[in-house]
């Protein structure tokens, strides 16, 4: 059954996922909102309370299913919480973007769809364009398809809540400097107001995008997320008091740090077997026990030794093209890695 969801959820994804119903986003800015308008905002300030508030949504669709115990609805379930979780038709809608320029040979076109995606992926690790797709292939597939395997469901919506307020909080971070910026230098804040509102126009999550190859929260260390600006920082304003202090974003950030910890090191041990063998499982024995390190530094780290290539190619078509390959074949190993371990009976 899980084999099946998964390859179900991963075929469905790229043939037919169009819109934003089918992307975690609205889900959890509609758990967020019921959050601050009901009981659960003083579990979500508790000092403990927030990991079970984080753990929630999982673990009432897991007992839930455990109730019914009926093996097609929890098919059926598995499968639409899997293609939500993997769901990011904005970032693909953005490559696809960049690609089309490259062929008319638009090289500002191509720059400016590059910036989005590198802008609205928060990465927080200085990167090539290549390894910035990496990352999102491995936040929007390898990972949730771990925890998808190791936890079902439960493991899906848990990842996907953390993927989500982690990406809000480097939003209202970014949206936060950027007012800074523009009241440390007056002369400029004409300026900085356009390019906010220009970013902010092409941010159109209700076309979400996925590349087949996302930003690691466990490494932030700018200003504390508020409610609010969880919920939506950009479109709408809640009444609810912070939730914050630093408490409550080192709880996501630890949380997030080793959700991503061991997928991060599987994957990067998938790159080894797939690239260049030698210097990929060089670089990941650098970070294989160390606890501390930037999940997303390890990813790319290890990917740019998998796929090594010459300086003058970086951040070009074939530096993009090549990465966007090395995700594509390492999460084809594991789906056939899978499907080994379904058949031996090691996964049921």
């Amino acid at each position: 059954m899980t084999l099946i969801s998964m390859l179900l959820a991963l075929i469905i994804e790229r043939l037919a996922v169009r819109s934003d119903a089918w992307q975690a986003r609205p889900y959890c800015q509609a758990y967020l909102k019921l959050t601050a308008g009901s009981g659960l905002k003083q579990l979500a300030e508790h000092q403990y309370g927030r990991y079970l508030w984080i753990l929630l949504p999982g673990l009432l669709v897991a007992v839930l299913l455990h109730l019914l115990d009926n093996r097609l609805l929890t098919l059926v379930v598995n499968t639409l919480v899997l293609l939500v979780g993997i769901g990011c038709w904005h970032y693909r809608q953005l490559y696809k973007q960049y690609l089309n320029a490259q062929e008319r040979g638009d090289a500002e076109a191509a720059h400016l769809a590059m910036q989005q995606i590198s802008q609205d992926s928060r990465s927080t690790v200085d990167s090539s364009q290549g390894l910035t797709l990496v990352w999102l292939n491995f936040r929007y597939y390898a990972a949730v398809v771990f925890w998808f395997l190791i936890l079902g469901a439960f493991g899906v919506i848990t990842y996907a809540l953390l993927r989500h307020l982690n990406e809000q909080t480097a939003t209202e971070q970014a949206a936060a400097a950027k007012v800074v910026d523009e009241h440390s230098d007056p002369l400029a804040e004409s300026e900085t107001a356009a390019g906010y509102s220009a970013d902010y126009s092409q941010t159109d999550y209700s076309t979400a995008d996925d590349i087949s190859a996302d930003s690691n929260g466990a490494d932030n260390s700018a200003e504390p997320v508020t409610m609010d600006a969880a919920i939506d920082s950009d479109t709408e304003s809640l009444s609810a008091e912070p939730v914050s202090a630093p408490a409550a974003r080192d709880a996501l950030n630890c949380m997030l740090h080793w959700a991503d910890w061991f997928p991060a090191r599987l994957f990067g041990l998938g790159f080894a077997l797939v690239g260049h063998f030698s210097r990929a499982s060089n670089a990941l024995l650098g970070y294989f026990l160390d606890f501390t390190a930037s999940n997303e530094q390890v990813v790319k780290d290890v990917a740019r030794a998998a796929e090594p290539l010459p300086e003058e190619v970086v951040n070009g078509i074939e530096d993009t093209s090549s990465m966007v390959q090395l995700a594509k074949r390492n999460m084809l190993f594991f789906l056939a890695f899978t499907a080994i371990l379904t058949l031996t009976g090691w996964l049921g």
